[in-house]
Formats: C-alpha cells, sequence, structure tokens
C-alpha cells in the first residue's frame, strides 16, 4: 500500500468513527427510598419522549441533585420550602411554589407542579363530627376549626410531621399511634377529634371525613415539583417532565401508591399509569 493510500484509508476511518453516534447517557431521576412512585414517573415521562432515564434513590436526593449525580428530583413543594427556608409563612399552591423558586439553591431550578394533585396534610373526623361542626353540611373544612379548638384532641401516626397551628387554632401535641389502623380506630371510638393523614394517603377510610381547606389556605400546600439542575436538560426533556403537571391528580396518586403499597413495581404502576394519560394530548 503506497503512502497516499494509506492515508486516504486513515482518514476514512476517522471520518466513518465520527459519524458513529454515541448514545446519549441517560438522565437519573433520584428519590428518597421511600418516593420511589414518584421518580418513576418521571422517569416513564422521559421515556415516553424517547429519551433514557433511570430512578435511583439516596437518603439525600436534593445533595446529589446539587453534586450533579441525579438531573431531576420529585419533590413536594412544601416540604422543600421549610427545608431551605424554615418557618416560611406562604400556605397557598402558588405562594408555596414561588418562595420555593426564591429558596433554591444557584444551580437548581424547578419545572411546573401539579396544580391537581397533592399530598397535604389533611385532618379526619367522623360524620358526626363533621356535622356537628358545619350543621347540615357534611363537608365542614378547616375554617371551623378554630372555633372548636378548645379541648381539641388530635392524633398521628409516629414520625408524622404535623402542623403546629391550624390559623389561630394552636394545637396540642399530637397523640402518636403506631399505625394507621389504630390511629383511625381511635377517631371511630371518640377517643380522638381528629386524626392526620395526607391528601394521597392510600389508606384513609372512606367512612371518616376529610375536613377541606379552603381559602385562604390554612395548610401548607404540598404540590408535586420537579426539581433539576441548570442546564442538564434539553427543552423536551424538560418538556417532558413539565408536562407530568397537567395530567397528575391526587386521586391518581392515591391509587398508585395503593398499587405499590400492596407489592406492585413502581416503575410498571408509572408506566401504566402514563399509558393511559398520554404526555402531550
Amino acid at each position: 500500500m503506497t503512502r497516499l493510500a494509506a492515508l486516504l484509508l486513515a482518514a476514512l476511518l476517522a471520518l466513518a468513527g465520527c459519524g458513529e453516534r454515541r448514545p446519549a447517557p441517560e438522565l437519573v431521576v433520584g428519590s428518597r427510598p421511600g418516593s420511589t412512585l414518584l421518580a418513576a414517573i418521571y422517569v416513564a415521562a422521559l421515556r415516553s419522549y424517547g429519551f433514557g432515564a433511570r430512578a435511583e434513590t439516596d437518603a439525600d436526593p436534593m445533595a446529589k441533585l446539587d453534586s450533579g449525580a441525579f438531573t431531576v428530583v420529585p419533590a413536594f413543594t412544601g416540604q422543600t420550602l421549610q427545608r431551605l427556608q424554615p418557618g416560611a409563612a406562604a400556605m397557598s399552591d402558588a405562594q408555596v411554589y414561588r418562595a420555593m423558586i426564591a429558596a433554591l439553591p444557584e444551580g437548581v431550578l424547578a419545572g411546573d407542579y401539579t396544580t391537581a394533585a397533592d399530598d397535604k396534610p389533611v385532618l379526619l373526623v367522623t360524620q358526626a363530627t363533621a356535622g356537628a361542626w358545619g350543621g347540615h353540611d357534611l363537608t365542614a373544612d378547616l375554617s371551623s376549626l378554630p372555633k372548636h379548638c378548645d379541648g381539641l384532641s388530635v392524633g398521628a401516626v409516629d414520625g408524622f410531621q404535623a402542623p403546629l397551628a391550624v390559623g389561630s387554632c394552636r394545637l396540642a401535641a399530637a397523640r402518636q399511634f403506631p399505625s394507621e389502623d389504630a390511629l383511625f380506630a381511635a377517631v371511630r371510638n371518640g377517643q380522638l377529634t381528629a386524626g392526620w393523614t395526607t391528601a394521597a394517603d392510600p389508606a384513609s377510610p372512606a367512612d371518616l371525613v376529610a375536613l377541606a381547606d379552603g381559602k385562604p389556605a390554612l395548610i401548607r400546600a404540598e404540590n408535586v415539583v420537579p426539581l433539576y439542575r441548570r442546564n442538564a436538560l434539553s427543552d423536551r426533556q424538560l418538556l417532558a417532565i413539565n408536562e407530568v403537571a397537567g395530567v397528575l391528580d391526587t386521586a391518581a396518586l392515591a391509587d398508585m401508591r395503593r398499587q405499590v403499597a400492596g407489592g406492585a413495581d413502581p416503575q410498571a404502576v408509572a408506566g401504566g399509569w402514563l399509558a393511559e394519560h398520554p404526555l402531550g394530548r
């Protein structure tokens, strides 16, 4: 082979090598071990747009996001705000979201939050209590609570971060119970006036009444929101995670949690839900 032919061959091989497209690295969606369903939802959203993505867990996903190990971290707006700015006064969905954005560390941004999906603390009472507080309206809401603040007995499952106040009503420390079954039984038999749960808790019993939070909000919002690293997502990747906000609601979140609690794989559950609620439609 002549020197010229060898040079031409080397050039052709180099061009062929340059033409080979390396697969884009997978995006890592991180969460705490107890929040794998949320991560699975955003992984499914990214995959539905054709992007490689996988879920990973860590005890401190925000730290992993800050370091660049995670690309996206699903979170709840109120919990994130409380972590970054303890004592913040914001309560409503929009107020909490704006305050959270202002408190995010440099290099971390927030996508669209789910206006129809939240997991804020909720007080459950018996139908008799709801009727007494709301008159003929069994949908008594939290605004009636301050009128019955004296002698109010409230409980929660061990480890639940219960609000210290509802409006002008300063609550006594919640009695602790080892399980939700024990907590709800205590509400039913009158040991407690009310029991704390969350809006998307799949174990909330149908025979107890959730006191709705009206306007102005008395309980801090907890909407689902994707946090991501600045410049880490393309426009279409950002579109994929933002479109979750338009389809996810509280009932769907509770139903998916129920399936996962029953032993179903979180990624399979999220994928099935997204197949029924395709993005971009």
